[in-house]
């Protein structure tokens, strides 16, 4: 009998990342695909960042959805979902998120990442980090 239990293998950085689940009026939803260069290139996850010091995570999706995508979100306008916990090898990932349904200005790569519009029967047929997959039960729970 084997034993699937996580092997506990000492402290981990505790990293603290935001994302959001943008919905346009039509119902979908925009994936960004990590560029070469970052870790897990070529996955599409929900938009979002590291929350930096003496940030809470909406000030950090505010700012980090105007730096990615060129767009402007009031605090108003986010509402919490749900949450990830996943240890990667070096660290373990707490992730918010957020659903957004009203912006300002036009969504575009300002980083150069591919952009999906996704409706959201065809979310789980994109690859995602480990931490974002859970995340696709919650949202379409909501949809």
């Amino acid at each position: 009998m084997s034993d699937e239990r996580e092997e506990i293998t000492g402290p981990k950085t505790l990293v603290l990342v935001v994302a959001v689940a943008l919905i346009d009026v039509d119902g979908r939803v925009l994936l960004a695909q990590r560029p070469e260069g970052k870790s897990l290139a070529g996955l599409w996850e929900f938009p979002g960042g590291k929350v930096e010091t003496g940030e809470n995570p909406e000030e950090c999706l505010i700012r980090e959805l105007n730096e990615e995508l060129g767009i402007t979100v009031s605090k108003a306008c986010l509402a919490p979902l749900s949450f990830a916990s996943h240890g990667y090898q070096d660290f373990h990932l707490l992730m918010p998120l957020y659903v957004c349904r009203r912006w300002e200005g036009q969504v575009h790569g300002r980083e150069g990442q591919a952009l999906e519009w996704v409706r959201p029967a065809k979310l789980r047929t994109y690859a995602m980090p480990p931490a974002d997959e859970p995340l696709v039960a919650a949202l379409l729970d909501l949809l």
